[in-house]
């Protein structure tokens, strides 16, 4: 009989395998789960090669799975100044003043609209700070950003530009940048030529920002982005990657056949923990920017718009990928965003079901929650998000919706009831990759969302492992505990699923495994 080299003996292991919902240990071979029972059923597989570690009790339940997360293209947008401790202009001003100056510019990320405290975002209110030093600050939501005046003179940009996707270089009146750059086509004329960190340190600080998650209990990531393969694949050849990486490469407005044939060309590959699977679509932008794709206006007259100037070039393009067998992700925070979604995917009949997903969902209509099930589309939701929302309805998000709208926040509860597949994770670095943060909100979901009930404690477990993998397509190979799946596992010191949500966003994190490799080990 062949022997296993790591066996795990001594837990209370919750596998979410229907088949054997409950076991005592496990044994792992070649990455692989060899056994799962008690300490009588994994003895026969242990040899003089084997680990044995004895978990003491402790919580084993299936890897914890990110399903969106930005692990590679964060590295450039989480740099320079963290911000995401500023809550008003007065702290952004003070921040900016004391800020480091790297090659002449000053950087920064995580600010949140309501820093703004109801203004504008305009670079009159910081520049007097910046004593001309050229500045490019994002914002959290990852879909705009703040540039100072030297920034923009220094990248050309001296008034309003045309894009071929939903993007605006924010003028006033008199046809003067603003310094607010909306959605990725404005910001990356500014993006291009700021600072940005040599390859020695995205390569260090992607090793380090993996095992940071890792330590979360997170085994895998959802990563909605083509990333940077050679980065990754050069990282892998030399040591395991402690969080396993699904990549969903950008197919944005204005690709002809020949960028979706090389969309489909890339699916596949991949190295040791990384693989490319998937393709993402924006179909709207976000609430506080006055890009999320609204049936109706939002308080300042703005969300009328889809992210595909044509709607119907979106569509097309999931039809082309669709019939290669290409999975789909698509981001609509907005109502209409998210109904013409659905309407595409219902067009595809039903070799369609299972096949794709939407990310954030923010504000769904009633209407629209049966339909998630009935055409086997995924919602996947990042219950952190709520954070950036306030219970009063006096934040940027609530006050752009309305009352009403914003009475829709974040139906994490209500998709469940609906029979929906309900992926989680964190959007980092929107907000923070922690996985035990991203199951304890979706537990108690915050701001806006707080009046709503949240999942309970095996739904929010689900949503990380077994929804994960749903959403993914990869439920025959991972999301359980049982034999023959990736031996991906995390061992918690209590139980995610019956202690309360607060304790378990503080759960002491045991072991972490991925792929058969212990990548972290706690006290």
């Amino acid at each position: 009989m062949p022997t296993a080299h790591l066996v795990l003996s001594g837990a209370k292991v919750r596998t979410l395998d229907p088949d054997r919902p409950y076991a005592t240990s496990v044994a792992v071979r070649d990455g692989l789960i060899a056994a799962v029972g008690d300490e009588t059923d994994v003895r026969d597989w242990c040899g003089p090669g084997t680990e044995v570690v004895h978990l003491d009790g402790a919580h084993l339940v299936p890897g914890l799975v990110d399903a969106h997360s930005h692990p590679v293209w964060g590295l450039d947008m989480a740099t320079g100044t963290d911000l995401s401790g500023v809550t008003d202009l007065a702290g952004l001003r003070a921040a900016l003043a004391d800020a480091e100056r790297t090659d002449g510019w000053v950087t920064g990320f995580g600010l949140d609209h309501n820093a703004f405290e109801g203004r504008p975002v305009d670079r009159d209110l910081i520049e007097d700070v910046l004593d001309g030093t050229p500045a490019l600050l994002r914002l959290y939501d990852g879909h705009s950003a703040l540039a100072t005046g030297p920034a923009l003179t220094a990248a050309g940009v001296h008034g309003p530009r045309d894009f071929a996707q939903r993007s605006q270089v924010v003028c006033d009146a008199s046809g003067r940048p603003t310094g607010h750059l909306v959605e990725h086509a404005a910001m990356d004329l500014v993006a291009a030529i700021a600072p940005r960190p040599s390859y020695a340190a995205r390569r260090a600080r992607l090793v380090e920002l993996l095992s940071a998650m890792a330590a979360t209990g997170l085994t895998g990531a959802h990563v909605m982005d083509a990333g940077d393969p050679e980065l990754v694949d050069s990282v892998a050849r030399e040591t395991v990657l402690p969080v396993r990486l699904r990549f969903a490469p950008w197919c944005m407005p204005g690709a002809d056949r020949t960028a979706l044939d090389e969309l489909i060309a890339v699916q596949g590959r991949g190295g040791r923990h990384w693989r490319t699977g998937g393709v993402k679509f924006f179909m709207d932008g976000t609430v506080e920017g006055g890009t999320a794709w609204l049936e109706h206006a939002d308080c300042h007259g703005q969300g009328t718009d889809a992210f595909w100037p044509d709607p119907e070039a979106y569509a097309a393009a999931v039809r082309h990928l669709h019939a290669a067998g290409v999975r789909t992700a698509t981001h609509a925070i907005g109502d209409a965003a998210a109904r013409h979604v659905l309407d595409v995917v219902e067009g595809l009949g039903p070799g369609g079901r299972g096949a794709h997903r939407i990310e954030h969902l923010e504000t769904v209509p009633d209407e629209l929650l049966p339909r998630f099930a009935r055409l086997g589309v995924a919602a996947s939701m990042q219950p952190p998000h709520t954070a950036y929302t306030r219970a009063d309805g006096t934040d940027e998000w609530s006050r752009r919706l309305g009352t009403g709208r914003a009475g829709r926040a974040w139906r994490l509860r209500d998709l469940r009831d609906a029979g929906a597949v309900v992926a989680l994770g964190s959007d980092w670095p929107i907000a923070h990759y922690d996985a035990r943060a991203v199951l304890a909100t979706a537990r108690t979901p915050r701001g806006a969302a707080s009046t709503r009930a949240g999942l309970t404690g095996l739904e929010a477990l689900e949503g990380c492992t077994t929804h994960a993998a749903l959403a993914a397509g990869e439920s025959d190979t991972t999301g359980r505990i049982a034999p023959g799946l990736r031996a991906d596992l995390t061992a918690l010191g209590l139980d995610p699923v019956t202690a309360p949500a607060d304790e378990v966003a503080q759960a002491p994190v045991r072991l972490t495994v991925t792929g058969g490799h212990v990548v972290h080990r706690g006290t």
